[in-house]
């Protein structure tokens, strides 16, 4: 939740620019009045007079204390949300004075692919009371949306004066893109998340290298680690083995002379949800993930290779990796020489190794790209294309000129030892993503139609 502070000061001068066509014909008349009976020596006149100058300036007065006790608070749920779903805010004002108020009106700004811009009604609040009132979000389109600031607009009960607050406070709405769920299958040359081909055998090492455990009920007594059981005063015993996750790297193509056409029904933006969906469901197969671009910049970082750890920081590194595909938009390059040579690099630094997982999502490709990401195929131990033509998508010629057919460029990555799948317009990932699984290795599959 974020409160809500005044967005800039402004005294009692500043007020008087709040005054209604009312109140100012309210001043006016008293202002004459008082000038009339001073000229014809009506008292009476000028009480009257008095009057109305005085009934705005006090309502002026009173306003201007009661909206500096005014508080607005905002509250999003969820901070993050798929394109295509809604999220819910909730917005709060509390009347800290010992005053009621007047009328309320309050309005919170939105970018206009989010929806229309709220605005609501508040009738009176006691002193120390609340009201709360709540408007839903949607969009389409993946991105990062600021919510407000929130204004908040103050009349008096005559109509004389109406002053206006701006909270510097605001929100930021994630839209994420769509995911899908995948089946579970298992890829040509693909070691699953966690398993046998997952472990190290830790009996093997030195006495200096064993990393023992306390006893537990039902160990076999051969596992005692006596010399750590003399160390520590308690049974301990030897962890036989340990098991270590998988490594998986999703490679998505941003170039923009690979993809034409935009808009949510385009190749890239197919080929970003996509992305998504593989990242979403390696994770949850247990898989250590990172996300990597034609640029050469990883995701969630460098460290440990880029690649995401267990637990806790395994749902942050699933965050950073949603927000990174939220705002990922088209990339200067022409090629795809910087991710090779980081996964080259990865490879030799232990990083990646041979028995990692490689996912791509390939654009249009030339002759140079092609051989580029048939010697991707080199540092993985499983990799799987997906591959897009932007003329099967649009209709329209790519970008780049003298490109090899689609056929062509399936059949290098194949003969590579990718399993190379084409994507035809509008197709279902998860259909797709089956058929990679029970393709056998560098072969390939044509998607249907979603």
């Amino acid at each position: 939740m974020s409160a809500g502070g005044e967005d800039g000061g402004g005294g009692l001068r500043a007020s008087l620019s709040g005054l209604t066509t009312r109140g100012r014909s309210f001043l006016a008349a008293g202002i004459a009045a008082a000038a009339c009976a001073y000229v014809l020596g009506q008292s009476e006149l000028l009480r009257v007079g008095l009057l109305l100058v005085a009934l705005p300036l006090i309502c002026v007065v009173a306003l201007h204390r009661t909206r500096h006790r005014v508080s607005g608070s905002r509250r999003l749920s969820p901070g993050r949300v798929p394109a295509g779903s809604e999220a819910r805010v909730q917005l709060r004002m509390d009347n800290v004075s010992r005053m009621p108020t007047g009328l309320l009106m309050l309005q919170d700004r939105v970018p206009y692919v989010l929806g229309p811009r709220p605005r609501f009604v508040l009738d009176r609040v006691e002193p120390g009371g609340r009201r709360e009132v709540s408007y839903r979000v949607r969009s389409d389109l993946r991105g990062r949306y600021p919510l407000g600031p929130l204004q908040l607009r103050l009349t008096d009960p005559f109509g004389l004066v109406e002053l206006t607050r701006s909270f510097s406070t605001y929100d930021t709405l994630t839209v994420i893109p769509r995911t899908e769920p995948l089946p579970p299958v298992r890829l040509a040359g693909d070691s699953s998340g966690y398993g046998d081909g997952g472990r190290r055998s830790l009996a093997l090492a030195g006495d200096d290298d064993v990393i023992p455990r306390t006893y537990r009920r039902g160990d076999d007594l051969r596992r005692v680690h006596w010399r750590s059981t003399a160390r520590y005063g308690e049974l301990m015993v030897r962890r036989e083995e340990q098991p270590q996750r998988s490594r998986a790297t999703v490679l998505l193509d941003t170039r923009d002379v690979a993809f034409v056409g935009a808009g949510p029904d385009s190749a890239f933006e197919w080929a970003v949800s996509a992305a998504a969906s593989t990242l979403v469901h390696l994770l949850e197969q247990g898989f250590s993930v990172r996300l990597l671009t034609d640029t050469g910049t990883s995701v969630p970082g460098e460290g440990a290779g880029g690649f995401s750890s267990g637990g806790h920081e395994s749902a942050e590194a699933a965050g950073l990796m949603m927000d990174t595909l939220a705002v990922i938009g088209h990339s200067d390059g022409a090629g795809i020489s910087r991710a090779h040579d980081a996964l080259r690099g990865a490879g030799q630094g232990g990083g990646f190794g041979g028995d990692g997982l490689l996912v791509a999502f390939f654009g249009d490709m030339d002759d140079v790209q092609t051989e580029l990401a048939a010697r991707m195929r080199q540092r993985a131990g499983a990799a799987v294309a997906f591959v897009l033509d932007s003329a099967t998508w649009t209709g329209e010629p790519a970008l780049a000129q003298d490109l090899p057919s689609p056929a062509e460029r399936l059949r290098r990555l194949r003969d590579a030892g990718w399993t190379a799948v084409a994507v035809p317009p509008g197709a279902a990932f998860g259909e797709l993503w089956r058929h990679a699984g029970a393709a056998p290795l560098g072969t390939g599959t044509s998607g249907g139609r979603g």
